[in-house]
């Protein structure tokens, strides 16, 4: 077994020594034309992560700043992977302001859709946090808000009741018309995914 990974420069060069020029190729697709990338597979890039889910809350935060795409995506992986241990109220509370205070570090879908569903659904559903939230998220001048909005009840369908699945209805609708790509797509997951349960 590989060992823990306890600062964000441990982080960085693990990813660093994985990089791959085809992978940094598939990356590109999916980023900024300016944002920095390294080129790692994603199965590696979650197997690093996981290695710093007990990373020290000031290199987290340097893995949110970090000018490159994937340390900031492991950064999120992290916080997916607290969310998946037994957490007091306050522990779910606290990773979901985590979250929504580094929201703009968040600069491609992938990094909410590995993310959101756990560290803001969860805590929503439990009523640790306020599902207004997801309101003002919804109404974000911000597309990548707006899927974190539509992503985070995906927790509803799995673990909710059918009330709580017409609660994330409430903002498919108010994202129906939503022009940017991202968004509508999520929209379109998010009821898929509900009409199936319904089934």
């Amino acid at each position: 077994m590989r060992r823990r990974l306890s600062t964000a420069d441990e982080l960085v060069t693990v990813l660093q020594n994985a990089s791959d020029p085809r992978e940094t190729e598939r990356v590109r697709t999916r980023v900024a034309t300016n944002e920095s990338v390294i080129g790692v597979r994603m199965s590696t890039l979650f197997a690093t992560a996981k290695l710093a889910t007990d990373i020290p809350a000031a290199e987290l935060e340097r893995l949110f700043i970090h000018p490159a795409y994937e340390p900031r995506l492991a950064a999120f992986c992290i916080l997916d992977f607290r969310a998946r241990r037994r957490l007091s109220a306050k522990e779910r509370e606290d990773l979901a302001a985590i979250y929504l205070d580094h929201h703009d570090a968040i600069t491609t879908w992938d990094m909410v859709d590995r993310a959101a569903p756990r560290v803001i659904g969860w805590p929503i559903l439990s009523d640790v946090i306020d599902f207004r939230v997801l309101e003002d998220l919804a109404r974000s001048d911000d597309p990548l808000r707006r899927r974190s909005a539509i992503t985070a009840p995906l927790w509803f369908i799995k673990k909710g009741t059918d009330g709580d699945v017409a609660r994330g209805l409430v903002i498919a609708d108010l994202l129906a018309d939503d022009p940017h790509p991202r968004v509508a797509a999520a929209v379109k997951i998010y009821r898929k995914h509900a009409a199936r349960r319904d089934q």
